[in-house]
């Protein structure tokens, strides 16, 4: 197994963007990141390597956030958002390159949970759905409708909006 050195030299930019893609704010997504790493320093000994190790580290990551959420529930900032370069990394996405890169981080900001987690694992923290169903609770069945669902969400707001 790797060292905790290890793991973070090679984890923490994923973990820091997946958090980018919940906070919007590159302090407070530092911050947790940090608290992620500190958390799973601690508890290293209980990884019993079920799962990979990003899906473990975003879970813990997730929770952090959520507990940092319930503290601070008026955190938005999608200007650092909109400076972060977001590249779109599968055919799947398609539709989202046709349209301008705020406009759908506002039409997914204002979409529902767990749609809005679920695509933002998928599109910019490269989770498989399994990972992604790991990091719920859920199955990977569940994971994969969702994201669908929430695709589709997306669909339709878009289509509205060119209209």
């Amino acid at each position: 197994m790797q060292s905790i050195n290890e793991i973070y030299q090679q984890y923490a930019q994923t973990v820091f963007k997946y958090l980018m893609t919940l906070t919007h704010s590159v302090d407070i997504a530092e911050e947790l990141t940090q608290e992620t790493f500190y958390q799973a320093t601690k508890s290293i000994d209980r990884f019993d390597q079920s799962c990979k190790i990003t899906t473990w580290l975003c879970a813990i990551a997730r929770n952090n956030f959520l507990a940092y959420q319930r503290k601070h529930p008026a955190m938005e900032d999608l200007d650092a958002l909109a400076q972060m370069d977001f590249s779109v990394p599968s055919a799947e996405q398609d539709v989202f390159v046709s349209v301008n890169r705020i406009e759908i981080m506002k039409m997914l900001h204002d979409c529902p949970e767990p749609y809005r987690e679920i695509i933002y694992m998928r599109l910019f923290g490269n989770l498989s759905f399994r990972e992604i169903g790991d990091v719920f609770g859920k199955t990977e069945n569940w994971a994969r409708v969702s994201f669908y669902r929430g695709k589709e969400r997306l669909k339709k707001e878009i289509e509205q909006n060119e209209e």
